[in-house]
């Protein structure tokens, strides 16, 4: 038998990541397998389902490196296929038709539940059973002749030889009627896996109120496609070990249900940014660059009269601060002069009492040195703090401010050789004019 496995999303909107995870859990899968992963776009709310609203998942896989396997289905192309179906349980007894709720609007079609208890094995739960006395008939073609749900997607699922269903949790119950479906269409129902739901740190299920939920946030806030995917993957799978960071082939290669967990999995966004950092600086050092000057120049913070090499000394200094690309703009003070002070760090470091009596010192003393290297912008400073009887913090802090405008960055020592000597130098006559008052 060959895996054929499916992504299924109804395009009415953004794609949301849980519904994408679902698409990788379905990529490795097939992948490991050597299998089929195809999709099918589920376009039938003709009002949501807008052309645009289906190129959003398109960008959203191919970003991602989910490439499907053969053309995709449109859903919408099979609603004769749905009603012959229909039909046919009419014929054979598993559906009924009526006027439900008494509206006198039309007949629905209502699919006859087998009327016994029901059971199937789960790839990542095990074995789930219902009684029958609570599972209901269920309407499967509405008063207007519009499939539901529930015919179209098994319809659609016998049509395109779907051997393996892997979705959410939420469609546990679903499961159940799906089966009964596949069963009076005389088709063998596929196996399934219900993956844990993504939630938030109160155990919620994960949504935009947490933050960026969609494919598209992810994207625009500078985040690799890799790491998202890789990310993405390890929420509810564990590859064994204290491996993390993975391509998408090593991870389809050691892919399996068996280390699925059932159990909710906490969205982290302090792990995403760690892992994004992480396949950032394994980029190569030209492609850093280029992205993060793409968002220089954006912001309109980009002076093409910088030496060649000062964007990648920047990102040295900055190191492991960097774990997106947009992140370069929170270090603007490395390319304007107009950069703007925190008012919270200027009271606390400049207005301080004698504050600007030692910025006054360091500029004497390093107004004196030849090598402003960040070996002898320390090697300074420390001389100037020792024969003051200073501590090297009462220094350091109203210096970084004078000179970057925020208490918080890099080694202040790499920020000054990366600076240079004449910018470090009017930057602090700049602070001392501006907070003498």
């Amino acid at each position: 038998m060959t895996v054929r496995t499916r992504f299924a999303p109804s395009p009415t909107g953004q794609v949301h990541i849980g519904n994408i995870r679902a698409a990788i859990y379905n990529w490795l899968f097939a992948r490991h397998e050597g299998g089929q992963f195809l999709l099918r776009i589920e376009d039938t709310d003709r009002a949501r389902s807008t052309p645009a609203a289906v190129q959003a998942v398109l960008d959203a896989m191919t970003w991602l490196g989910l490439h499907w396997d053969e053309e995709p289905l449109y859903q919408s192309t099979q609603t004769a296929a749905h009603l012959a179906a229909a039909e046919r349980l009419l014929q054979a007894g598993h559906a009924y038709k009526e006027d439900k709720g008494g509206t006198g609007k039309g007949e629905c079609v209502i699919f006859r539940m087998p009327g016994t208890d029901m059971g199937f094995h789960d790839e990542i739960k095990g074995d789930l059973a219902k009684k029958a006395a609570d599972m209901k008939d269920f309407v499967i073609v509405r008063s207007d002749g519009s499939p539901v749900f529930h015919l179209a997607n098994v319809v659609d699922d016998i049509h395109m030889n779907i051997t393996h269903i892997i979705r959410g949790d939420d469609h546990v119950e679903n499961t159940y009627r799906h089966v009964a479906l596949f069963r009076a269409l005389g088709a063998t129902p596929p196996k399934y896996a219900h993956l844990p739901m993504i939630v938030n740190a109160q155990g919620k299920p994960y949504s935009k109120r947490d933050g960026a939920a969609y494919v598209g946030d992810f994207r625009d806030k500078g985040y690799l496609p890799e790491a998202l995917f890789n990310f993405l993957a390890l929420l509810g799978w564990s590859p064994g070990g204290d491996r993390e960071l993975m391509g998408s082939a090593e991870m389809a290669q050691l892919f399996t249900f068996e280390r699925v967990q059932s159990s909710a999995a906490q969205f982290d966004l302090v792990k995403l940014l760690w892992m994004n950092g992480e396949y950032m600086r394994a980029l190569p050092r030209e492609q850093r660059e280029a992205a993060c000057r793409a968002v220089l120049q954006a912001r309109g913070l980009w002076n093409d009269a910088l030496p060649a090499d000062y964007l990648g000394r920047v990102l040295d200094a900055l190191a492991e601060r960097i774990k997106l690309f947009t992140d370069i703009a929170d270090a603007g003070y490395f390319f304007t002069e107009d950069f703007p002070f925190d008012e919270k760090s200027v009271q606390k470091r400049l207005k301080k009492e004698g504050a600007l009596e030692l910025l006054a010192a360091e500029r004497a003393a390093y107004a004196a040195l030849a090598d402003f290297s960040a070996a002898a912008t320390e090697a300074a400073l420390r001389e100037l703090a020792a024969a003051r009887g200073l501590g090297m913090g009462e220094l350091v802090h109203p210096l970084r401010v004078a000179v970057s405008g925020t208490a918080v960055g890099p080694s202040l020592f790499h920020m000054l050789e990366v600076l240079g000597k004449e910018r470090c130098l009017q930057r602090m006559d700049k602070a001392l004019e501006k907070f003498k008052q």
